[in-house]
């Protein structure tokens, strides 16, 4: 539905769409990157001030360094395609929260957060590199711009956030929060298949670039698929097509991930 939307909207409106990096895809995209990293620095401060972060420890430093070393991935990849303008505006930040939810989210402009819930799963720096930098992907490749987009499209607010806030700040800032994921306390809109796939390749790219082995998401997400257990999905795979079916499109993205990896 939400792909029709979006192709229907890029034939007549051509100039409100952007470009996915690495996959191409053509996007709709109603909301400025400016606004939407405006929004994302203050209901990231609002999250982490109702949260309990943990901002010291191996588990806090350990989620610092793998962000820090993503970024600079994430920032080399761009200044190889010349786009380095892309990432205008992005202040990156990496916290840790300490809640039982196996979950973890980044919001535009690299505002990322990593709950406790899911170290068990992750295991290792690896394994974090996978949840993480699936997350950032997210972020990059602009999927919260581009569910606020159809969001407010759909419910006739308009393309300007601004104006937006104004006539509606209350809806405005739900579709906000449920267009990144941030959580399911906050209301998440479940990303589409396409955005997941994407996260999936782009964050493969990103975690190989930064030195982290990419064939570690298919053991991540089997620990995943087993955590399950055949019951109801957890939080973090609630967005995605089934568990054997991620792994399998997984297995088909690696070699492209592997071209960028030189251990560290």
């Amino acid at each position: 539905m939400f792909k029709n939307i979006a192709l229907a909207s890029c034939l007549f409106v051509a100039t409100a769409c952007s470009t996915v990096p690495i996959t191409g895809r053509r996007q709709l995209s109603l909301v400025s990157d400016a606004e939407m990293n405006q929004m994302a620095a203050q209901e990231y401060q609002k999250v982490l001030a109702s949260s309990q972060v943990v901002n010291s420890g191996a588990q806090a430093a350990m989620v610092k360094r793998v962000g820090q070393r993503i970024e600079q991935a994430v920032q080399q990849y761009f200044s190889q395609q010349n786009q380095s303008q892309q990432l205008d505006g992005y202040a990156w930040e990496f916290s840790l929260i300490n809640d039982k939810q196996e979950n973890a989210w980044a919001m535009p402009g690299g505002k990322t957060a990593v709950y406790t819930g899911i170290l068990p799963i992750t295991q290792d720096e690896n394994g974090l590199a996978v949840v993480m930098a699936h997350e950032i992907a997210h972020a990059v490749a602009k999927h919260g711009s581009e569910r606020m987009s159809q969001q407010m499209a759909a419910q006739g607010l308009g393309g300007v956030v601004s104006t937006a806030v104004g006539q509606n700040p209350s809806a405005t800032q739900s579709i906000f929060m449920q267009a990144v994921g941030a959580g399911s306390q906050l209301g998440l809109l479940r990303y589409g298949r396409n955005q997941e796939s994407e996260a999936d390749r782009l964050g493969l790219v990103f975690m190989a670039m930064a030195g982290y082995n990419p064939d570690g998401a298919v053991a991540f997400w089997q620990r995943m698929e087993a955590r399950s257990g055949g019951a109801a999905q957890p939080e973090f795979l609630s967005t995605h097509p089934s568990n054997g079916t991620r792994i399998a499109d997984i297995q088909q993205q690696l070699p492209e991930a592997r071209k960028y990896y030189k251990p560290r």
